[in-house]
């Protein structure tokens, strides 16, 4: 059979949309047919060469959705034809299968163990998370990465109670869910610093109690002037080095920031080491530590139940032969929240 992609064949090029075949699955392999696709900026920095070389182009791309299971490999028991699922690329249980190849009349389309800017995608058994049939597809789609991630860092690197102070630097995708997750669990204060004003009215729509402009002179004064000493946490998620710093600065000697962010390939940030002996730490999250088939559940429950407010993430919805005006939009910083792929 054969599905429509987007392909990424040229770095700094535009995606390029057009029917494939699709693999027969392997042992562990998932034909899914995929219902709604985030659009996350790794992506916009994968197409930008921001990784450094990309040795399996031509590939496609996308990392976050939501499906319907249609076709089950050998060795598959997370699943079944018909369930409904959650697509990711960060890794829970099951079968790890890393690859699959597609062809276009006879050239080999690469494709990691999961994709979403595809009508159909063969996905490796541990990116995929069963969920109930009546969450609606697009709010689904961000239970993959923006909430796992952002969400992740919340339940898994922060001790957040009551009364807890937490600056979240850089509102798009991750960032939101860092302040959505936050509010729901309660959290006192929640600063949203950005350059964009739009971003941060809506970061308060989310639940953030503060709002914050980024000047790299001020920053750590403003945010000292709504909690004295700093805050308990700093998430930073905005992929910037003067952000990062910021962001350790900005915390109390015994606070914690977390570094969420993508850095070009060899850029490097600094840091007081004087900090540190003072008590602050800081750390990176790979997915903000999320336990897939643990969390999947929970969000899943807590947005059934109305206390996750997901619909909320999503600002714009776009077709497949959109998906280049939705990058565009992104690389100008015009775009809120997360922008959804209906497909």
């Amino acid at each position: 059979m054969k599905t429509k992609a987007a392909i990424l064949f040229k770095l700094n090029a535009p995606l390029q949309v057009a029917k494939i075949e699709v693999p027969k699955l392997k042992k562990g392999q998932l034909l899914v047919k995929i219902l709604a696709s985030g659009i996350c900026h790794s992506q916009l920095n994968e197409i930008s060469g921001l990784r450094g070389p990309d040795k399996y182009l031509p590939h496609l791309l996308g990392h976050e959705g939501s499906g319907i299971v249609k076709e089950i490999g050998t060795g598959v028991t997370k699943v079944k034809r018909g369930d409904r699922v959650v697509l990711s690329w960060i890794v829970g249980k099951g079968l790890d299968v890393p690859s699959a190849q597609y062809l276009l009349n006879n050239r080999i389309i690469n494709s990691g163990a999961i994709t979403t800017f595809s009508e159909y995608a063969v996905v490796s058994e541990n990116r995929a998370t069963k969920i109930a049939k009546n969450i609606p597809a697009a709010p689904a789609a961000l239970l993959g990465c923006a909430v796992a991630t952002g969400g992740g860092i919340v339940l898994h690197d922060l001790n957040i109670s009551k009364n807890s102070s937490l600056a979240v630097f850089g509102i798009g995708g991750v960032g939101s869910g860092v302040i959505l997750v936050g509010a729901m669990k309660g959290c006192r204060k929640i600063i949203a610093v950005d350059i964009n004003k739009q971003k941060l009215e809506y970061a308060k729509e989310l639940g953030a109690t503060d709002s914050v402009i980024f000047k790299k002179d001020k920053i750590t004064y403003e945010i000292n002037a709504i909690c004295p000493g700093g805050v308990d946490f700093a998430v930073e998620a905005s992929g910037v080095k003067e952000v990062m710093e910021k962001a350790f600065e900005a915390i109390k000697d015994t606070g914690l920031a977390v570094i969420a962010g993508n850095l070009k390939k060899g850029e490097k940030i600094s840091i007081n080491p004087f900090d540190l002996i003072l008590g602050k730490r800081i750390i990176g999250t790979w997915g903000g530590r999320a336990k897939m088939d643990e969390d999947i559940p929970y969000y899943a429950k807590a947005y059934l139940d109305g206390s996750l407010k997901l619909d909320k993430l999503i600002t714009r919805k776009f077709k497949l032969e959109q998906i280049n005006q939705a990058f565009a939009l992104m690389e100008k910083q015009k775009s809120l929240g997360r922008m959804i792929l209906e497909l």
